[in-house]
């Protein structure tokens, strides 16, 4: 009887491997760049047997890395493959570099990210993977400097995504690089030059002065931040001048610091208003 139950549990626990989503490291190589590039692609557990499926494009903040949504959402190291199963969507989390804000800098071809995701990854995963390859089936978020990214990259290619998400994203980086100083002014000096010469060009690389970019783009947004984060007041002034121009969103503040306990948190949120503007489009 104890045997014939043991053999019992292996077979359970093999059925709940074989139905667990599952992630692919997925390499690309970029012709801008001139080098490979790393990408975690989690697969829901019904990715084989289903139809097409909508992707989520979740871009990682400053100092991290392509694995940072796998590794650092501690204690719980499965968020990404719990919300993939639950919300039945690919996760794709591209590589943004140590400091790239996902641009393409006018100075360094170094930088060349909004060239990488929207012309080399999207379609490689779209070659690669059973997704619904047409705007209707992408969605983009991110923190932090990937909040910045995820609204940027939509803003200028509306074309691409159906929604676009901020989690307490730097959306004002004329203003983190006169403010933070050190690491991150270096690596804004890579991107833009320096932000006493070329305070034009942190202007128009802003998502908070890309406004008039969301006003006819059909893209639906979300938008949040904690109250006790040092990108709080960007974040209020964004929502702000998006209220005064009229440009429909959903923003929220709630307590909360720059840190992955906020972060966490935060996904539910933009994983549960994508699946409602999904659940608006017509079938």
């Amino acid at each position: 009887m104890l045997k014939t139950f043991r053999i019992l549990c292996f077979f359970l626990s093999l059925s709940w491997i074989a139905q667990a989503a599952k992630v692919d490291t997925l390499v690309v190589y970029s012709k801008a760049m001139q080098k490979n590039l790393k990408n975690a692609v989690v697969l829901p557990s019904g990715y084989q047997a289903g139809k097409p499926m909508r992707v989520l494009y979740l871009l990682h903040g400053f100092s991290d890395s392509f694995d940072a949504w796998l590794t650092k959402p501690l204690p719980d190291k499965q968020l990404l493959s719990q919300m993939a199963d639950k919300y039945n969507t690919i996760i794709v989390c591209p590589d943004g570099g140590y400091g790239s804000w996902y641009l393409d800098s006018p100075v360094s071809k170094e930088f060349q990210y909004e060239t990488y995701i929207i012309k080399e990854l999207i379609p490689n995963v779209d070659s690669k993977y059973k997704t619904m390859a047409s705007r209707e089936g992408r969605l983009i978020s991110g923190l932090s400097m990937g909040g910045h990214g995820a609204l940027y990259l939509a803003g200028r290619n509306p074309s691409i995504f159906i929604a676009a998400g901020s989690i307490a994203g730097a959306l004002d980086i004329s203003s983190i690089n006169a403010e933070r100083g050190g690491d991150i002014d270096k690596w804004f000096t890579k991107l833009l030059g320096p932000v006493t010469q070329y305070a034009d060009r942190y202007k128009a690389h802003s998502v908070i002065h890309m406004t008039e970019k969301f006003k006819s783009s059909g893209l639906k947004l979300i938008v949040d931040c904690g109250t006790s984060d040092f990108l709080y007041e960007a974040n209020k002034a964004f929502h702000k001048k998006m209220l005064e121009e009229g440009i429909p969103h959903e923003y929220t503040e709630r307590p909360g610091e720059h840190n992955w306990t906020y972060f966490v948190n935060s996904l539910e949120y933009h994983m549960i208003f994508f699946q409602k503007v999904l659940a608006q489009l017509p079938q």
